[in-house]
Order: C-alpha cells, then structure tokens, then sequence
C-alpha cells in the first residue's frame, strides 16, 4: 500500500484536495469490561473494603476466621468456606500445582467438612498452617485462580450478556462471592431470576438503570433472608451510591461507605 501511494504521488503534481481521513471510533462503554485490568482492581478493593474493611484486598491471603455464619471457616481474598467447598477446590487445585504443600494434609477433612460448619480435624492447627500457606506465591495464584474462575469470570460472563456495564458486572461479582450460584433461593442466579421478574436486561431492550436498580432490590432481599447478611450497606450505600449517579463505568473517583465506614479511589 505504501508503494502504491508513493508512485502515485509521483506521477503528478501536489494537489490540495479534501482528503477523507479515518477517524478512530468512540471506545463505547461495554467494550471496556469489568475485567480490564484498571476496573478489576477497582472491582478487588471494592469487595475488600466490603470483607474486610480494608482497600488492601492483597494483604489477605493469610485471613482465615469462624465468622459464625455457619460456612465453617473463612479465609483468603475472597472468603473461600470450609464449609462450601469452594476452600476444598482451593487447596486441591494448590496440591495438584505443589503436592506436598502445608495444607495438603488437611484434603481428607476438608471433604469431611464440606456442607457443615465442623472444624473436624482442622484444629488446632488449620489456621496456622493457612497463614504459613500464604507467604507462598504458588498459594497466592491458586486463590487468585480459583476466585476468577468461581466468581470473577462467571459474574463477567453473565454481566456482559446482559448488556450491562461495568457497574452492573460488579454488582454481579459482588452477589455471587456473598452468595454463591446455587440452586437456593438467595443463589446468584435466583437474585437476577427475581429482578427479572419487573425489569428487563439491556440486552433484551431494557433501560440498563431500572435494571440495576430491580437486580439490587432483589439482592437487598436476599441478603435480609440471613442474620450474618443483614446488613446491606455494601449495596444502599455504594453500589447504589455509584447507580443514583449513573456512573455506569465505575470510574474514579468513587466514594462510598460500607458498615459505616468511608472510602475513596481517586
């Protein structure tokens, strides 16, 4: 191409003529995804400060505690359960990647455990070897690995087929790390089966804010269905903090309360 406009220009004289010129496109707002590195991290600190009222979300690896929310032990940056079994795919994919780790040991309780908040052959030393784990940065991946694949990825996949931008993808990722895509009624799936009930997605020609505004009542419900969830700050005053201001792409700066404490990006 570049030989052929240099021939061109060479077989007559310069003429001054309107030339047409290709003007990139506008970046719409769902080309850019909850997913673009910027907004994941955004994304990380906000469940952070909502888990762990903290924007450090990387300082907990090694976090590991009985909530007493009846999921037996939480831990790590994401609140893997003991009782879950999302912990006991965390440290089976971590075995299969180092066998012989610290925490491999514990595999056959884990099973055990799995679906009851039992600390069964975890204690007395589970938590400390958890914490000896975390300084490990194959451990590190695996939590990072498993929290994509369980909850990151999945709550992406679902936001953007449901033409809803960043805002609503993280309002996504953040139901389904409180409660999971199971089959009961406060399930992921179930909170968005309930706003669909009185507003249609973006992609199915809805109007993106009423949508978020029925999915985010729906979550408010499912939250008040468990005492250890009742507390729904991390909706009334963020999420729909960001939506009454239509900031649809979650850009900074961002303020926001959870549990009553204040936050900013800038």
């Amino acid at each position: 191409l570049l030989t052929f406009i240099g021939a061109a220009a060479l077989a007559g004289p310069l003429i001054a003529t309107p030339m047409a010129t290709a003007t990139p496109a506008p970046l719409s707002v769902s080309a850019i995804g909850l997913d673009d590195p910027a907004k994941k991290e955004i994304a990380m600190k906000l469940v952070c400060s909502a888990e762990n009222s903290s924007l450090n979300w990387k300082n907990y690896y090694r976090y590991i505690e009985d909530i007493d929310d009846g999921r037996g032990y939480t831990a790590g940056i994401i609140g893997f359960c003991s009782g879950t079994g999302d912990m006991l795919d965390l440290v089976e994919l971590y075995t299969r990647r180092k066998p012989g780790n610290v925490l491999a040991k514990y595999l056959p309780s884990l099973r055990r455990v799995d679906g009851t908040d039992s600390h069964e052959g975890l204690d007395p030393t589970f938590v400390r070897d958890w914490e000896k784990a975390a300084e490990d940065p194959a451990f590190q991946k695996a939590q990072n690995d498993e929290r994509d694949r369980v909850y990151f990825n999945p709550a992406v996949k679902q936001g953007k087929a449901d033409g809803v931008g960043v805002l609503g993808q993280f309002c996504y990722y953040d139901a389904i790390v409180m409660h999971g895509d199971g089959t009961d009624s406060t399930s992921f799936r179930n909170i968005r089966k309930r706003a669909l009930r009185s507003a249609k997605t973006p992609a199915q020609g809805g109007d993106e804010v009423t949508y978020l505004n029925a999915f985010l009542g729906a979550r408010v419900w499912a939250m008040k269905q468990e005492e250890a969830h009742e507390d729904t700050s991390r909706v009334d005053t963020a999420q729909r903090v960001f939506l009454r201001k239509r900031n649809l792409s979650l850009d900074p700066p961002l303020d926001w309360k959870v549990y009553g404490d204040s936050y900013h990006i800038g």
